[in-house]
């Protein structure tokens, strides 16, 4: 894929064939959202109001992880505008539904909407992007865990994902605390200390064993959802200079019962395209993506994404190849060479490992 269009590009061809009604916001949304709440307080409150068996505690963090999960999933949609748009609704609703991750909504809009989005995959201003083979050799503690056996990293990087969302949220935070004027961080401050805060209070109000079900647990399987689709949406595919979702986004497919329970999450080229309108018509969209650029259009089951980011590193040796940074070898990104369709089959070339070594030493010199 040479030749790079805009989100807009494409979304100024595929708006004329859509209905009215999908720039609208889609308010009954917030039932599923409802839903989430009620069984999150209800798990909360049994775990620490009654002396339940481990294994049935257990069972109940598992309904909290994917209730969290889901929370911030509708979260995403509504900060984006595309369920109300009352800006003060929209904030609060949005807060409540980010709570378990303890991420405030006025940075998530700075850190997603604002950010991410407007430079998807730029290997500087993307703050969810990878790191290129240049960026990597300044920083010798990271260089040095690439050492490692690739199994050994592949299921470092597979556990971080466990912590990986609230990580990130947090280091963001502070990244982008500067950024805001000094009469807005008060606001940013109680977004992120009040969320905090709760989650240590219930650890004192029901002690460290219930608190582990009622919240660790839950939120580390929260984590792990959060930024396995965050993971399969954008790290298999290639640094791209220009804002292309669909080359530098991916869809992943799931069974219909989970794109419910996610509200349509995996739909994320569709979702890159118009993150104005609401994930319900994304399905929509995809049609028309596929009747006008089908060859373009890059999919892949979520199991098959995972094991493709479980095969292949993630450092870029250049815009369109991942590098295993010792041996040397590449592999090759979504649209130039990973087969979406049977990613076991990753395949990769051997790379000039003396070349790095020269190009550290050209980037030490300079």
């Amino acid at each position: 894929m040479k030749d790079l269009h805009t989100f807009g590009w494409y979304a100024a061809r595929i708006s004329p064939h859509l209905p009215a009604q999908v720039f609208q916001p889609v308010p009954a949304r917030l039932w599923g959202g409802l839903a989430y709440l009620l069984v999150s307080l209800a798990g909360i409150l049994t775990i620490g109001l009654l002396d339940l068996h481990p294994g049935l505690n257990l069972l109940i963090a598992l309904v909290l992880g994917l209730s969290f999960a889901g929370k911030c999933f509708l979260g995403h949609e509504i900060l984006h505008g595309t369920v109300v748009r009352r800006p003060w609704l929209r904030d609060f609703l949005g807060a409540i539904a980010f709570f378990p991750m303890s991420t405030g909504p006025g940075l998530w809009r700075k850190w997603h909407n604002v950010t991410h989005h407007v430079h998807t995959q730029h290997d500087v201003n993307d703050p969810d992007a990878w790191s290129t083979l240049e960026q990597l050799m300044k920083r010798p503690l990271l260089s040095h865990m690439y050492r490692l056996p690739r199994f050994v990293r592949s299921t470092g990087y597979f556990s971080f994902l466990t912590i990986n969302f609230s990580f990130v949220a947090t280091r963001n935070f502070f990244v982008n605390l500067k950024n805001f004027e000094a009469k807005k961080r008060p606001l940013l401050w109680m977004q992120f200390l009040i969320p905090w805060g709760t989650w240590i209070g219930l650890l004192f109000m029901v002690g460290l064993e219930k608190w582990i079900f009622a919240y660790l647990i839950p939120a580390l399987i929260a984590n792990f959802i959060l930024s396995a689709y965050i993971a399969t949406n954008h790290n298999l595919n290639p640094l791209t200079a220009v804002n292309d979702p669909l080359a530098n986004s991916l869809s992943v497919r799931v069974p219909k019962w989970v794109d419910v329970l996610h509200f349509n999450f995996s739909y994320h080229a569709e979702h890159h395209l118009f993150p104005g309108i609401s994930p319900k018509y994304y399905p929509l969209v995809k049609e028309h993506i596929l009747k006008m650029w089908p060859e373009r259009y890059h999919s892949m089951s979520f199991g098959k994404a995972m094991l493709a980011l479980w095969k292949t590193p993630r450092i870029y040796k250049t815009h369109e190849d991942l590098v295993d940074p010792i041996p040397g070898n590449l592999y090759p990104t979504i649209g130039y060479g990973l087969d979406t369709e049977h990613p076991e089959q990753v395949s990769y070339r051997a790379a000039d490992v003396e070349a790095g070594r020269v190009e550290k030493k050209a980037n030490a010199e300079v």
